[in-house]
């Protein structure tokens, strides 16, 4: 195999005057934040599929980067030549995870038997290169998109030889991640929607899709997988419409067929800009549900109608987004990096700026989420906002020990409410400049 990084030193933290672009200047891993190390606040994992698949190559032209390691693309050559690549990349940059799709790994071939002993194959290699080190799963999933026979879905299929197909690939891909010591697995709804009703059962798809999950539970629990089940909300892409649009439908789903118990949210920041809310939306959302689990960490382009998948580096977003992590007690999954280079950037040195970028903008994120509930105003001001159910008839209402009547007669009786206090939406945002900037 080519020595794609020989040149690439191992990835230091410097500090924030640092002009050395293969540096950290804010991710520091042994740094304690809120009585944890910064690593433990933020474990990071390697995509496999952008990282080490993915080429450059777009709806209007082929690949800008070389990703063949030195092997030809499409063998089993090439697959350990990822392998080798993937855990040197990430033990340069201090990396613990990675996360896969099932054809991430190997090429799928014709005989779903052949894809299944080159899994086994590459997955005894990985095991090999895992000894020694830290580096271990954090989640794994199948490929239910890409191949044409999932051109309707995977389990919203119309086709019962095609969702056998898909429950053979659920399993395999179970098998992998307990066999590499995954902390959850992802189901990525790719294709589970519709493109127009005049075809579509929504109701008979959205049912097969919750018999395929639950099959999926009842079987990773049987081969010894503790780790969480996760759904990725997406609203949209490759489907028109759907079923996972954003995390109060998916929770909605997750409830409606019974498993909430084994399922929380992989959540995405760029899917969330897709469904027309923010990132901490749907964090928020998920957590206060019970159900925040893993973190896709990238971002749009909201000039772009589309999953752009940019390596994080707005320093506001990532701020809420760690405040609402730090909230919820933090995050059973990890950070995965679901971003990739922009096609320009096609150097290996571009894969480690890639990653440098999206370390740093989390870590940065991190400390001013943490100075934010240190500083304390922003918490006093909401609990101050709400503090007239604190006592009184609002007390008898958050207790529940009131009826409608009773409320009708208080408000009677009363006459004219006063105003609302002022939300001063002006001034708390200017707290967050003076944290970020001051």
């Amino acid at each position: 195999m080519a020595n794609t990084f020989e040149k690439i030193p191992t990835i230091k933290y410097e500090g924030a005057k640092t002009t050395n672009p293969l540096a950290f200047r804010f991710y520091d891993p042994e740094r304690m934040v809120m009585g944890k190390p910064m690593r433990e606040h933020l474990p990071f994992a390697m995509a496999w599929w952008h990282n080490l698949c993915a080429a450059g190559t777009d709806m209007f032209g082929r690949d800008t980067a070389d990703k063949s390691f030195g092997e030809q693309p499409g063998t089993m050559e090439h697959a350990k030549a990822k392998v080798d690549t993937a855990f040197a990349f990430m033990q340069k940059l201090g990396i613990r995870y990675f996360c896969f799709h099932d054809v991430d790994l190997v090429p799928e071939a014709e005989d779903i038997c052949e894809t299944n002993r080159r899994l086994d194959e590459i997955s005894d290699y990985i095991l090999e290169k895992m000894e020694g080190t830290d580096i271990r799963c954090l989640w794994g999933t199948a490929n239910m998109f890409s191949n044409p026979r999932y051109m309707n879905g995977a389990g919203s299929t119309n086709e019962a030889d095609v969702f056998c197909f898909a429950a053979a690939q659920v399993k395999k891909a179970l098998d992998l991640t307990v066999k590499l010591g995954g902390r959850g697995y992802v189901f990525w709804g790719g294709r589970e929607g519709y493109e127009t009703l005049l075809n579509t059962d929504v109701k008979f798809e959205q049912e097969n899709i919750a018999r395929l999950m639950h099959m999926a539970v009842d079987y990773g629990r049987s081969i010894g997988f503790e780790g969480d089940f996760y759904i990725e909300p997406k609203p949209k892409e490759p489907m028109k419409h759907q079923y996972d649009f954003d995390a109060a439908t998916a929770i909605g789903f997750l409830r409606q067929y019974g498993l909430d118990k084994d399922f929380k949210m992989n959540i995405e920041a760029n899917h969330a800009t897709l469904a027309g809310h923010t990132f901490q939306h749907e964090l928020r959302v998920s957590a206060m549900n019970g159900m925040l689990g893993s973190i896709d960490a990238n971002q749009g382009d909201l000039l772009l109608g589309w999953d752009t998948d940019e390596f994080p580096f707005d320093v506001y977003d990532a701020t809420m987004c760690m405040l609402e992590v730090l909230r919820a007690g933090g995050l059973t999954g990890g950070f995965n990096f679901d971003a990739k280079n922009r096609r320009p950037s096609r150097t290996p040195e571009d894969m480690f700026y890639g990653y440098i970028l999206g370390m740093d903008t989390m870590a940065l994120g991190l400390l001013k989420a943490a100075e934010l509930i240190e500083d304390g105003r922003i918490d006093e001001f909401v609990k101050e906002r709400y503090a007239s159910f604190n006592e009184g008839i609002g007390a008898k209402i958050r207790s529940g020990e009131t009826s409608l009547e009773e409320l009708a007669d208080y408000a009677q009786k009363l006459g004219a409410p006063k105003m609302p206090g002022s939300g001063r939406q002006e001034y708390l945002e200017s707290i967050v400049n003076s944290v970020l900037f001051g």
